[in-house]
C-alpha cells in the first residue's frame, strides 16, 4: 500500500514538473519567418596607423582621391546664424555641401524642402541627394547646424570601409528594441544604404511618411524603422581604443564631465584623438573649433599623417 502511494505521489509530481515545462515553452515565441536577420549592436573602429603604412604611396594617393563625401544640413530660418557658422567653417572641408531648408530663405542660397517636419525634410533630402549626386559621391553625411564636422577624420574612419555595403554609422542609442544613429552627432549613410532608402521611400508599409504612433517619434528613429526594412542596421563608430568618434555633446561638456571623473587625466580622459564631430555648438564656439582644429599650431609638433585628403578642384577648402 505504501509503494503505491509512493509510486502516485512520484507520478503527481513528474506530471506537474512536465506540466510546468510545457507552459514555459507556450510562453517563448519562435518566428522562423520574420527575423532572418538577428543584429547585435555592431561596433565599428578607425583603421590604425600601421594598416596605413601597409598601402603603398601610389594607393593611398588613390584612395585619398576616391572619398568623395556629400554634405547635408538641415536648416530652418530661426538657424540663420548657425547657418552662417557652419557655412564659413567646416562645411567646406566637404566634397559638396547643400543646407535644406523648411522655407525658401533669402539670406543663403538652399533647397527648399517647403515643410517644417523634420522626418519629412530627411526623407526629401536623401531622395534628393540620391537622384542628383548618386554617380559622384559615395558617402553621405547628414548633420543639424548646431554640429561641428572634421571631414578628414571622418574619411580616415571610412578608409577601409567599402561604399558598396550597406553602412549606416555614427553615435548608436536604443530605443526599445530600435538601435538608432542619434541625428545630434551626425548620420553616414553609403551609396549603398541611400540606394536601399531610396527604393523605399515610395512604400507607406515599410517607410511611412509619418510615424505609426500616435506621439511624434523623431526622424533619426523614422530612419531607422526604414533602415531596418532595407536590411541596413545602425553601427557604433569608435577609434582604435574603443572611444566614440561621433559625439552628440560638446567639448565644453566633455571636458567638465572628465574634470569630474578623470581630473589627473582631463585632455586624455575627454575625447577620441580622431573624433568626427561634435554637437551643440554655438556660433562663437563654431568658430572657436574651427581656429583649434585647422589653424592652431603647436611650434615643434609635428604630424606625419601617412595619408593626406586634398580638396576637389574648385573647392573653397581653406
Amino acid at each position: 500500500m505504501l509503494s503505491e502511494s509512493s509510486l502516485f505521489l512520484k507520478g503527481v509530481l513528474l506530471g506537474s514538473v512536465f506540466c510546468a515545462l510545457i507552459t514555459m515553452l507556450g510562453h517563448i515565441k519562435i518566428d522562423y519567418g520574420k527575423r532572418t536577420h538577428h543584429h547585435e549592436r555592431h561596433h565599428l573602429q578607425a583603421p590604425n596607423k600601421e594598416d596605413i603604412l601597409k598601402i603603398s604611396e601610389d594607393e593611398r594617393t588613390e584612395l585619398s582621391k576616391s572619398f568623395r563625401v556629400y554634405c547635408i544640413i538641415l536648416v530652418k530660418p530661426k538657424d540663420v546664424r548657425l547657418w552662417a557658422a557652419v557655412k564659413e567653417t567646416w562645411a567646406k572641408h566637404c566634397d559638396k555641401a547643400e543646407f535644406f531648408s523648411s522655407e525658401n530663405v533669402k539670406v543663403f542660397e538652399s533647397v527648399n524642402m517647403e515643410t517644417n517636419d523634420m522626418w519629412l525634410m530627411m526623407r526629401k533630402a536623401y531622395k534628393y541627394a540620391f537622384d542628383k549626386y548618386r554617380d559622384q559621391y559615395n558617402w553621405f553625411f547628414l548633420a543639424h547646424p548646431t554640429t561641428f564636422a572634421i571631414i578628414e577624420n571622418l574619411k580616415y574612419f571610412l578608409l577601409k570601409k567599402n561604399s558598396s555595403q550597406p553602412f549606416y554609422l555614427g553615435h548608436t542609442a536604443k530605443s526599445g528594441d530600435l538601435e538608432y544613429v542619434s541625428v545630434g552627432g551626425g548620420i553616414v549613410l553609403s551609396i549603398e544604404s541611400i540606394k536601399r532608402l531610396n527604393s523605399l521611400l515610395s512604400i507607406p508599409e515599410k517607410c511611412p511618411e509619418k510615424g505609426r504612433m500616435v506621439r511624434e517619434v523623431s526622424e533619426d528613429k523614422q530612419l531607422a524603422v526604414c533602415l531596418k526594412y532595407a536590411g541596413v542596421f545602425a553601427e557604433n563608430a569608435e577609434d582604435s581604443k574603443g572611444k566614440d568618434v561621433f559625439n552628440t555633446k560638446s567639448v565644453g561638456i566633455f571636458i567638465r564631465e572628465a574634470m569630474t571623473n578623470h581630473p589627473n587625466q582631463v585632455v586624455e580622459g575627454c575625447c577620441s584623438d580622431m573624433a568626427i564631430t561634435f554637437n551643440g555648438l554655438t556660433c562663437n564656439q563654431m568658430y572657436v573649433m574651427m581656429y583649434g582644429v585647422y589653424h592652431l599650431r603647436a611650434f615643434g609638433h609635428v604630424f606625419n599623417d601617412v595619408l593626406v585628403f586634398l580638396p576637389v578642384n574648385g573647392s573653397d577648402n581653406d
